[in-house]
């Protein structure tokens, strides 16, 4: 047997990054996972003071017993069946035994042998163009433990550690992919993906900063070497990763420093030779907290106190009927059907609120009589909302659908615009007049002189007034330099206040000038 190559002198010929992802996912039900408090996942108890949302199960005081939540149940199928998963007939529950201060009860009631979802698959766009398939080994479903804090009220900082439990007891679905990621890019693609397709489904909102979505890569590296062997680095798992930023720059920062330290120790992929490390998001870098515990250290067994989850044909039949449309599809569908590039259909879709405000102002526009085609009005709306609304939403720091004009005023502004009711130049600040005002789009242009002039005679009065301003653009444009127009289009634009249509004035000059 050849002697293994030394690590210090050792060349590298390729390495390749291998990634496996964990997401932990907060469901947004009104109560607990196994228990009727409050949850504070859910919109109506987020920043209660701390301890509040607790009861005997909670706190795991005796005779205190589970009864589970089929909502959570619920929402855990829609997300398998979202990311192509089979649902288990037949599911369980289990005891994983560890200790924390967090953990009242010293284990955590999960699911091990036998999860709720399995084997699924889903597309992503992939950073080298095309798509790529991930794999989804699993999704199981669990409760959250409570949380550490090391700082007193005001922001001083306490030496101890002070538990909070309001977080205990949260319905915990946990996403387990296979190592299909080689990089970062993509990881982070994915990660974005499901979050989009879980607040879709409406089973959490999603906000990071809260830890509604935490992110564990299994991180490590395969390297082949000039000898022809292959080397692969112990896999590290970062722990509690609550932003994208923080996923890409881990991975990243882990492809070099795992090289570093098989360089420096030779140790290799190997029984106990996983660890998990933690994200310092100023340094950008990762640091140790533990090695790795197996499955086998967690004495995981059966819960006696739950009993098992089946699931019928008619209770499967009902979860699939309850998907939407996922946001893949819906880019896909806006691309062709619309008429919007990708980058216009990712950014509506990007943002759920913004999707939704778009689907009903598309349904609203349809419903005037400008607009007979689907396609048109869609273009219009996608492009109204992208543009005019995005500046209006980012002056007032919220979504377009938040800042107070509705999806029937926008799409009072299109059917005004495509019927040259108003000018574009009015458009912006019809908009911008409209939020906050409860009138209807033409009622509101009507009131601020929006409306285009439709008098034929003093058109043309105005055009022959911008004319004899205009000399030596009138000898141009009669010279045949179409360009010079515009000059006088602009003068009958400021004689008229901005009340005609372009398009008309454009026509009366030349039929003024005989061109």
């Amino acid at each position: 047997m050849a002697a293994a190559a030394d690590p210090k002198t050792a060349k590298i010929v390729s390495s390749t990054l291998k990634v496996g992802l964990e997401i932990h996912i907060e469901l947004a039900t009104r109560t607990k996972m196994f228990t009727r408090v409050p949850n504070a996942a859910h919109p109506s108890h987020y920043d209660e003071e701390p301890n509040t949302l607790i009861d005997p199960v909670v706190c795991a005081l005796p005779g205190a017993l589970p009864v589970m939540n089929k909502a959570a149940v619920e929402m855990s199928m829609m997300v398998g069946l979202a990311l192509g998963c089979s649902i288990a007939r037949y599911s369980k529950w289990d005891r994983k035994n560890y200790y924390y201060p967090d953990l009242p009860k010293g284990y955590q009631i999960s699911q091990y042998d036998f999860p709720l979802c399995h084997d699924g698959r889903v597309e992503i766009p992939a950073a080298a163009g095309g798509v790529r398939e991930i794999g989804i080994i699993r999704a199981h479903l669990e409760e959250d433990t409570g949380k550490l804090g090391h700082e007193l009220p005001g922001g001083f900082h306490y030496a101890g550690s002070l538990v909070d439990l309001n977080r205990a007891g949260t319905p915990l679905l946990e996403v387990v992919t296979a190592p299909d990621f080689d990089c970062a890019d993509d990881v982070v693609t994915f990660a974005e993906e499901l979050r989009n397709i879980c607040r879709f489904l409406g089973v959490t909102e999603g906000i990071m900063q809260k830890g509604h979505m935490r992110f564990e890569p299994n991180i490590n590296m395969v390297l082949e070497l000039d000898d022809g062997s292959v080397v692969k680095t112990p896999v590290v798992e970062v722990k509690n990763l609550n932003s994208f930023r923080a996923v890409k720059g881990a991975i990243e920062h882990e492809m070099v420093r795992q090289v570093e330290e098989w360089r420096a120790t030779g140790r290799v992929m190997g029984r106990g030779m996983k660890s998990t490390r933690g994200w310092d998001d100023v340094a950008m870098k990762t640091v140790l907290q533990r090695e790795k515990e197996d499955a086998h250290d967690y004495r995981y067994f059966p819960e006696p106190d739950l009993v098992p989850v089946e699931v019928s044909d008619a209770w499967l039949a009902e979860m699939q009927s309850r998907l939407p449309e996922l946001p893949l599809a819906r880019r896909a569908r806006y691309a062709t059907s619309y008429g919007l590039s990708e980058i216009d259909a990712l950014n509506i879709v990007g943002e759920r609120d913004t999707c939704f405000f778009f689907e009903a102002t598309v349904a609203a526009a349809l419903g005037t009589a400008a607009f007979k085609a689907e396609k048109d009005a869609g273009y219009a709306a996608g492009k109204l909302l992208l543009n005019i609304g995005a500046k209006h939403a980012n002056e007032r720091g919220a979504g377009v659908h938040a800042i107070g004009i509705s999806a029937a005023q926008v799409a009072g502004i299109l059917a005004l615009r495509e019927q040259g009711a108003i000018g574009p130049q009015s458009v912006d600040p019809l908009f911008g007049a409209l939020c906050g005002d409860a009138g209807d789009a033409k009622s509101v242009a009507e009131r601020l002189g929006f409306i285009v002039v439709r008098d034929e005679g003093q058109l043309n009065a105005w055009v022959d007034a911008a004319i004899a301003a205009n000399e030596q653009a009138a000898a141009d444009v009669r010279a045949g330099k179409g360009a010079a127009i515009g000059r006088i289009v602009g003068a009958v634009m400021k004689l008229s206040g901005g009340k005609v249509d372009a398009k008309s004035v454009n026509d009366a000059i030349r039929s003024r000038l005989g061109v």
